[in-house]
């Protein structure tokens, strides 16, 4: 079963990105994220469909 939160460091494997680059991305509103308690994560379908978006 996938999870379907993931943490800044799955999302960095998931991308094949480093941590600082996805702390950049979501300092900068280039990535679909919440806040949970402070921490920031990622809802695994909404990534996916963020992906599957094509871009200009």
């Amino acid at each position: 079963m996938e999870k379907l939160i993931l943490s800044v460091p799955e999302i960095a494997k998931l991308l094949n990105l480093s941590t600082a680059t996805v702390y950049l991305m979501v300092r900068n509103n280039e990535i679909p994220y919440k806040k949970l308690r402070g921490k920031i994560v990622f809802h695994r379908e909404t990534i996916d469909k963020w992906l599957a978006t094509p871009t200009a």
